[in-house]
């Protein structure tokens, strides 16, 4: 490609061969006219003629007169006539301007090439592009048809159309989408329920532990009469030290209040409660109340307690027309007409499923010997069921076996809440009693014996630890008092034990307001002078 110089003639440079090349001569010192014309320029060499050599100044002439200046040949001779005019400085500048001209010129004609260039390469790509777009074009439209065929295809071999398959996919997702929310909304349910039954009980057992006191109070108190109201001073001792020692043996509450000649011993354990009643009424009688004769009196009565429940046991066993029986199931049966259920007394509850279980029993050609004595033993496990694990169902049939009770009395005995599965009639008719009995109006009452529970429940977290010889909860649960053995626990000892206590209650119970611990450690040293 060729470019043309885009620069007038007269600013290129001039090569040789060039008519208008001539070289510069100096003006003659009286060759500029009168009126400040310069003389014409001289007629050019001819086309072959080398360049024209400086012939030097001319002789001096006298001057002819100045000739009109003729019009220059082309648009070039004006300047150059310009040019000889000019001084050698003129002359100078005019060639250093000509030759940054031309360097200029060069460099735009560099940069018209680059430019050309790229322009070049942009073309080339946008050809490239346009194949590259029409070939997915084709690629599309092939994918298109292949496309179409397949699922002509997937008609032909499912022999359904493609709403029909739409269709029949859509209800599988609504299936599975309405199982799932099915599922969803049943897990939602559930964790409602429980959440709920949470809240309630924990509202029931705050509410039940704030009336606990009023509701359980007709059964878990027994009031003492006094001869007098000093019998109460002298039962409080000095500085209070009888009524503290009395409490310590008994592990039951002295409530000392206006009641006239009154006394009232409160404790949700039936046997300290008569145990607590012996020993006052012992003091009484002997009328030396003092901590020393506090303990010989409390041994007393625990000794009289022991035939107390014999007694009581005897007396069922004739009720309910039960013979036969080891004295240690005699000993068990009658600690339970210190004990209740519900509010119920597991003794009398004991004998009236008796006369329910054969009167049922006689009625269905049943054994009514084996549902009787099933019936009044099967709650035999309530009497060591705070001592030992398991249930009380559990624990009545291993003792009914070890004292060698037959096996359809302890198979009735162990199923009467279903732990096992009923085998025997006998067992059926044990099961009816003992709701009959426990479902009749007035028989049981649910907030005692949460009541009663919470409180055994208190003694057995207390109980746990080592070095702990007695634990009694007091004051309606909200004291316990820990005795150790200060042979294995120290000081130290005994207030870490009362910190542990703390935290374990803490823990695993609900309760309301707050819990005193009191850990005692008592040491004695006791001589016989002979």
């Amino acid at each position: 490609m060729e470019i043309r110089s885009w620069l007038p003639p007269w600013i290129r440079p001039r090569e040789d061969g060039d008519p208008r090349a001539a070289p510069f001569k100096a003006p003659s010192p009286n060759g500029a006219s009168s009126n400040g014309h310069a003389p014409p320029p001289a007629p050019p060499p001819p086309a072959d003629a080398g360049p024209a050599a400086d012939t030097g100044p001319a002789a001096p002439e006298p001057a002819p007169p100045a000739p009109e200046p003729s019009p220059p040949a082309d648009s070039g001779s004006a300047p150059a006539a310009e040019a000889d005019g000019m001084g050698p400085d003129a002359q100078a500048e005019l060639r250093a301007r000509r030759e940054q001209i031309v360097r200029m010129e060069e460099q735009a004609l560099r940069q018209m090439q680059s430019v050309e260039t790229q322009l070049r390469e942009l073309e080339r790509r946008q050809e490239s592009l346009d194949d590259r777009e029409r070939n997915l074009a084709n690629q599309a439209s092939e994918l298109k048809q292949v496309k179409r065929r397949h699922l002509r295809e997937l008609e032909k071999i499912a022999n359904l159309t493609a709403p029909q398959a739409r269709h029949v996919l859509l209800k599988e997702v609504e299936q599975e989408a309405r199982q799932q929310a099915g599922l969803t909304l049943q897990r939602i349910e559930e964790e409602a329920k429980l959440e709920a039954e949470r809240r309630a009980r924990g509202i029931l057992a705050v509410a039940m532990a704030r009336l606990a006191g009023g509701q359980a109070g007709q059964t878990t108190t027994r009031l003492v009469q006094l001869p007098n109201d000093e019998m109460k001073g002298r039962i409080i001792g000095r500085d209070g030290r009888n009524i503290r020692a009395l409490e310590a043996l008994t592990g039951v509450d002295f409530i000392i209040d206006e009641t006239p000649s009154a006394v009232i011993l409160s404790s949700f354990d039936g046997v300290r409660r008569e145990v607590a009643r012996l020993t006052v009424e012992k003091l009484i009688e002997d009328g030396r109340i003092h901590p020393a004769r506090c303990e010989e009196a409390y041994e007393q009565a625990k000794a009289e307690m022991e035939d107390r429940v014999i007694e009581e046991a005897e007396r069922a066993l004739l009720d309910a027309r039960i013979t036969g029986v080891h004295p240690e199931i005699v000993r068990l049966l009658g600690r339970l007409k210190f004990r209740t259920s519900y509010g119920q007394n597991v003794l009398d509850h004991l004998v009236e499923c008796s006369h329910l279980a054969g009167l049922m029993a006689a009625e269905l050609g049943a054994s009514g010997e084996v549902a009787r004595r099933a019936a009044l033993l099967h709650d035999l496990g309530k009497a060591v069921s705070h001592e030992v694990e398991g249930t009380h169902a559990v624990v009545g049939a291993r003792l009914a076996r070890r004292y060698d009770e037959p096996e359809a009395v302890t198979h009735a005995i162990e199923a009467h809440h279903n732990e096992v599965e009923p085998r025997t009639v006998e067992a059926v008719i044990v099961q009816a009693a003992d709701a009959l009995s426990g479902a009749r109006p007035g028989a049981r009452g649910e907030s005692l014996e949460q009541y009663v529970t919470r409180l055994r429940d208190l003694e057995d977290i207390a109980q746990r630890h080592g070095g702990v010889e007695k634990v009694y909860a007091m004051q309606a649960g909200r004291e316990i008092r820990v005795m150790v053995d200060p042979g294995e626990v120290d000081d130290e000892t005994a207030a870490l034990i009362s910190h542990q206590i703390a935290t374990a209650v803490e823990r695993e119970m609900e309760y309301p307001g707050r819990i005193k611990i009191t850990v005692i450690r008592e040491s004695r040293a006791t001589t016989y002078a002979k």
